[in-house]
């Protein structure tokens, strides 16, 4: 699957994981709204897309836990944007090892810019940084070391 395939499944998921905070509505419905409404659907990486989805709504308990402690405000006091941006990258840290973590923290970053507020992409690439040292401790210190 190319980049933009992926990178259209993570916006994709990122919208149903926003519809489905603000909405509360089922994750089924939410995907199927999506995949109706989306034009050239046959261009999105649809295996990652339905994976970012069901495996972000399904614990995002655990996932806004790992978070919590890393920001300095109550998790529902996030703009909807952020915290699904959230939610989303911490799922991908912790399921998708087979994504760098820094193409996580970018791709998140990213959105944060296509989506959200103004410094919002600071304050995604501040948390997610923060936690991938946490999930992935052997990734970071090894990318650190061969950087420095």
């Amino acid at each position: 699957m190319s980049k933009m395939a992926r990178r259209r499944a993570r916006e994709l998921a990122l919208q149903g994981v926003y519809q489905w905070l603000l909405s509360g509505n089922s994750m089924t419905s939410v995907q199927k709204h999506l995949e109706a409404d989306t034009e050239n659907l046959d261009k999105v990486d649809r295996e990652l897309f339905v994976s970012l989805l069901h495996g972000t709504l399904d614990n995002v308990e655990s996932l806004q836990a790992s978070f919590a402690k890393l920001i300095h405000r109550p998790v529902n006091e996030l703009s909807p944007i952020e915290h699904a941006i959230l939610l989303m990258g911490a799922h991908e840290l912790r399921h998708n090892l087979e994504t760098p973590y820094r193409v996580v923290i970018n791709e998140a970053i990213e959105l944060a810019k296509g989506f959200g507020g103004t410094d919002g992409h600071r304050f995604v690439n501040g948390v997610l940084d923060k936690l991938a040292a946490n999930i992935r401790p052997e990734e970071v210190e090894a990318a650190r070391a061969a950087k420095g």
